[in-house]
């Protein structure tokens, strides 16, 4: 199981440096500098860059992340890690289309842009597959206790 740990660290690190690529390139995709509209096979070269820089300090930011949510101290984390990983599977989809395929931005579904609808529903069944694949129960997981209703 010691691989699969592994596998997954360095899947979250691609995850985190994708979103935060995108969301770099697709916030800098209407700057009007030349160097900015470069391309290598339909890449820009300031996402090669941003994910570049961004693999580096991935661990940080999900240290940080893990930080802020107390991650460690909760009584049974699967509700937050499932939320975690649904979450970057949703902004990667949302940050390919719009940096990668930005005509797929058009079609709506009753006022929701349907590529959002199909994002959250890949996410879903991504993150049910994820889970299946390297999520591993705590030994000590704490059922919740709830109060008795009078």
């Amino acid at each position: 199981m010691k691989v699969a740990r592994i596998v997954e660290k360095y899947v979250r690190h691609v995850l985190i440096a994708f979103v935060m690529a995108s969301s770099l390139t697709a916030l800098f995709n209407g700057a009007h500098f030349e160097w900015m509209s470069v391309q290598v096979f339909g890449v820009s070269l300031f996402f090669i860059g941003a994910f570049a820089v961004n693999l580096l300090i991935a661990d940080e930011v999900l240290r940080i992340c893990v930080h802020v949510f107390r991650y460690e101290k909760r009584p049974d984390p699967r509700a937050l890690w499932q939320v975690g990983i649904g979450a970057l599977l949703f902004t990667v989809q949302l940050g390919f289309v719009e940096v990668f395929m930005r005509a797929w931005m058009a079609p709506e579904l009753g006022g929701m842009p349907l590529y959002i609808v199909f994002s959250f529903m890949n996410a879903f069944l991504a993150t049910v597959m994820y889970e299946e694949l390297f999520y591993e129960e705590p030994e000590k997981v704490q059922a919740y206790k709830f109060k008795k209703l009078k």
